[in-house]
């Protein structure tokens, strides 16, 4: 039997992200695990004559990336060609926006839908010169009165469409907008183009449904981008009924089956965790415990490759819309509110705690979307009385995106066992725009890093791609750094947290989010071999200079997915 490696990893900064923190030189993997790690007299031995080694020259392996809320089905539609770019800096001002449609309205036949994906009014030069202009069907209108234009947010909780697309939909003055979505209207009343939350069904339902091929061609898509930067696993987060009208149904159910396809036929080249989406962005108990039934059940799939952990439950918006539900009101006022059935703030409250127990009563993980501190506040509780009513070892539920958790949310979060997913990438992209809806002070705070591991909170990364792009390299400099896109300024120094706290985030402590911590996650030996190797000693860069180090290798169980040191 042939014992040798089929890896071996010489004179590096082979960052273990064991308990201690240890840091190697050397590293060995035989048979899709890790079976050495130390100094080159460990591995040695192992080294036989097909066994690949690598001479590090003091490059840093690192465990293989796992961006814990990544879309990647919908990244991989919301990217280039399947989609306009119109994130910063790609496109800069309104007039932007309109010279890509109009370009794109050249290249396809005559009513196609054309798509895009990424526009922020934090980065379009109108919006920044006048924050009370925004996007309207006016500024697309001239370039394309024939075809109809849907345009994507960065925050995917905004959707800008044209007058064509309006009446294709079906929207006027007269439409009603779904619970917890809003049509934007103009003085006169009539609609801008502008759909805010739960009112982007409306466009989802005009559209013709992704196809299987296209589904794929997504998600092949994001696995090489994914590859190239190290990244080897990533959640799915909100794959199933409710995803049905979102992105042309890049969340829905048949997605699902798309990803195991691609995994019987070996492609899937990372390693996928989903939380099933019962309901969409607005929904009733009723509603929720209906698409709670029709989940269907887990595959026979390898979970370690792909796993279903639980389902995602929206709380409230976003803060860019005011649809964050907040203690203290907005610049400008009002506070906004949970997306859940509920007339009234108590209400919805008490909807969100019932869908929360269905769900945790009936054995799943819960993910819930909120960014609001009161929403923060409202769902900590409702996960602290869910277990206090049905008691479950390690249910794992976390909070998504948290920007803004409270002292009280940071307690019960820690006492339960319970954990944040946060997106450094976000803080970096909104952190000077969010001025402008909470004010410096809030805006500084907003993903308290520091204060949750403090407290004791178990902490996350993801990018939220196609939200930003899913860069982790960018999300540890953010996260020492705390300065933002676009002027550079330092935003919440308090919450700073060090690199080796920032690498944990995107390593073993979304392993556990994975329920996965105990075989990936870490470079002890025994482990998978995920790995990422990136071109010089990260623990000694500038952190400013982290985001252009270059990824040279990943290893996923122990295959190479990724090699430029070959290229």
């Amino acid at each position: 039997m042939d014992t040798h490696a089929d890896l071996v990893f010489l004179d590096g900064r082979v960052v273990t992200v064991d308990a201690e923190f240890s840091v190697a030189s050397a590293l060995a993997v035989t048979g899709g695990v890790i079976s050495a790690v130390g100094g080159r007299d460990d591995v040695a031995p192992l080294i036989g004559p097909r066994t690949r080694v690598v001479d590090l020259r003091g490059a840093t392996l690192l465990p293989g990336i796992n961006d814990s809320h990544l879309h990647g089905c919908a990244f991989g539609m919301a990217t280039p060609p399947l989609s306009l770019d119109l994130g910063h800096p790609a496109v800069s001002s309104l007039g932007g926006v309109a010279e890509a449609v109009r370009e794109a309205v050249g290249r396809v036949p005559d009513g196609q839908w054309i798509t895009g994906h990424g526009w922020d009014t934090g980065y379009l030069d109108e919006c920044v010169l006048d924050p009370s202009r925004r996007p309207s069907r006016r500024d697309l209108d001239a370039v394309s009165p024939d075809h109809p234009v849907v345009l994507y947010s960065f925050s995917g909780h905004a959707t800008w469409v044209n007058s064509r697309a309006l009446e294709l939909i079906g929207i006027d003055r007269h439409t009603v907008a779904p619970p917890g979505g809003a049509i934007v209207v103009d003085a006169t009343g009539e609609p801008t183009g502008l759909l805010h939350e739960g009112a982007q069904d409306l466009v989802q339902h005009a559209l013709p449904p992704l196809s299987r091929q296209e589904r794929a061609d997504a998600i092949r898509s994001t696995l090489a981008t994914l590859a190239r930067l190290g990244v080897t696993s990533y959640t799915e987060p909100g794959l199933g009924p409710g995803g049905a009208g979102i992105m042309r149904g890049a969340l829905g159910a048949e997605t699902l089956d798309v990803y195991r396809r691609l995994l019987a036929d070996g492609e899937l080249t990372a390693r996928v965790g989903v939380l099933l989406l019962p309901t969409g962005m607005t929904s009733t108990t009723a509603e929720f415990a209906r698409g709670l039934a029709a989940l269907g059940e887990a595959g026979d799939e390898d979970p370690r490759r792909l796993a279903i952990h639980g389902i995602k439950v929206f709380a409230d918006g976003v803060v860019p819309n005011k649809t964050a539900w907040m203690h203290e009101p907005y610049v400008g006022g009002g506070c906004g509110s949970l997306c859940v059935g509920g007339g009234t703030d108590t209400e919805r409250t008490a909807e969100i705690a019932t869908m929360i127990r269905l769900g945790h009563t009936a054995g799943h993980q819960l993910g819930v979307h909120v960014t609001g501190d009161r929403a923060i506040d409202t769902v900590a509780d409702a996960f602290a009385a869910a277990v206090a009513e049905h008691p479950r070892p390690d249910a794992r539920h976390y909070v998504i995106h948290g920007d803004f958790l409270t002292p009280h949310s940071m307690e019960v979060l820690a006492a339960h066992g319970f954990g944040v997913n946060m997106n450094p990438t976000i803080k970096w992209t909104v952190a000077d725009m969010e001025e402008e809806f909470v004010g410096a002070e809030r805006a500084a705070y907003a993903w308290p890093y520091r204060d949750a591991i403090d407290a004791g909170v178990r902490v996350a990364s993801g990018s939220d791609a196609p939200v930003t792009f899913p860069d982790w390299r960018q999300g540890l400099a953010t996260m020492v750094l705390r300065e933002s896109k676009a002027a550079g300024r330092v935003s919440g120094p308090e919450q700073r947290i060090g690199l080796a706290e920032a690498i944990r985030t995107y390593t073993i402590d979304a392993a556990w989010q994975d329920f996965a911590d105990d075989w990936k996650g870490s470079l002890e030996p025994g482990k998978a071999a995920d790995l990422c190797v990136l071109d010089g000693d990260l623990l000694a860069a500038d952190p400013r200079g982290i985001p252009a180090m270059p990824v040279v290798l990943t290893v996923v169980d122990g295959q190479v997915v990724y090699d430029a040191l070959r290229d």
